[in-house]
């Protein structure tokens, strides 16, 4: 069965979130980004965490976004290299390989007493190395479905034409709060009973799509018919891998997302390495790995595919 899961109403949003949150922004990039100039539109404070250039940029620029699904439209927002006072909100967006660098912009001590944490990184074992950080009350679980590219800094181009995040977790303040928060930005957002099952369900679709479009540098149309075999193998692994873990996964279920994608999609590892960035290898496939060591589950289609990637 599927973990249970509800969406958030109008009303919760107007009971949680009566009044605007000041939120920071680690990483506004394609994600970090587009959240961050959907949040200021919405009224909510916004200040972007990044290196000087992009900050000086963003204080200067604003951030402009390009979507069919938001329209066209430039958001104010405040930016600096770390952050200095106390916010509701740290949504925490860098890639995986600079999340160790990228925390330093975020001081436990500067969260303040009630900030929440919400990491939207791909994998699943980041979640605890940001609670032994930041403490277990104060960090979310979540996971976002947005295909969302920075073409410079500042821009940011949302091709998909959806923007959905599931939440789980016990945090000290309440997540339907959160919730109501990212709704009143255009952002549809789910809660969820468990967290293994959230950031699980992603990584089922997110490891096949990465792996296979990385792997062969193709769309995501032509995984699903050129290299059908293959993703049938990896999602009948990942699935057993996450079972084990806990996670009532579906194959049926993520394979109707890979046939109901656009057939232009791209992943974003996928992208790193057109761009010739480090790739979040070891935080998808190194992550299904080890927790199929874990719990003797053989995987061999996805170790293939790690073990190539990692020798290009």
């Amino acid at each position: 069965m599927p973990s249970t899961t509800h969406d958030v109403t109008e009303a919760t949003c107007a009971e949680e979130a009566p009044h605007p949150w000041t939120v920071a922004v680690l990483g506004p990039g394609g994600v970090g980004g587009l959240l961050a100039a959907l949040l200021s539109r919405a009224g909510h404070r916004v200040i972007c965490l990044a290196g000087d250039a992009t900050a000086q940029s963003l204080r200067e620029g604003g951030i402009r976004v390009r979507s069919g699904r938001f329209g066209d439209f430039t958001a104010t927002v405040e930016a600096d290299t770390e952050l200095r006072e106390p916010v509701d909100l740290c949504v925490v967006a860098v890639k995986h390989t600079s999340l160790d660098a990228a925390l330093d912009r975020v001081p436990p001590a500067a969260l303040g007493t009630d900030g929440l944490v919400l990491p939207l990184l791909n994998g699943i074992e980041h979640t605890e190395n940001l609670r032994r950080r930041y403490g277990d009350e104060r960090v979310a679980a979540g996971v976002i479905r947005v295909e969302s590219t920075r073409v410079a800094p500042g821009v940011i181009e949302h091709g998909s034409p959806f923007a959905e995040i599931d939440l789980a977790g016990t945090t000290a303040r309440p997540l339907t709060g959160l919730a109501a928060v990212l709704e009143s930005a255009g952002v549809r957002t789910r809660l969820a009973e468990s967290e293994t099952a959230v950031l699980w369900a992603k990584l089922a679709f997110l490891a096949p799509f990465a792996l296979l479009t990385t792997r062969y540098d193709v769309t995501i149309g032509t995984v699903r018919t050129g290299h059908r075999e293959e993703l049938l193998a990896l999602v009948g692994e990942i699935t057993a891998v996450g079972r084990a873990a806990g996670a009532p996964l579906d194959p049926d279920r993520t394979l109707s997302m890979y046939d109901a994608s656009p057939a232009g999609m791209k992943s974003s590892m996928q992208r790193d390495a057109e761009a010739g960035r480090a790739l979040e290898l070891d935080a998808i496939g190194g992550a299904v790995l080890r927790a199929a060591k874990r719990h003797g589950i053989p995987a061999p289609t996805t170790a293939r595919l790690v073990s190539e990637l990692t020798a290009l």
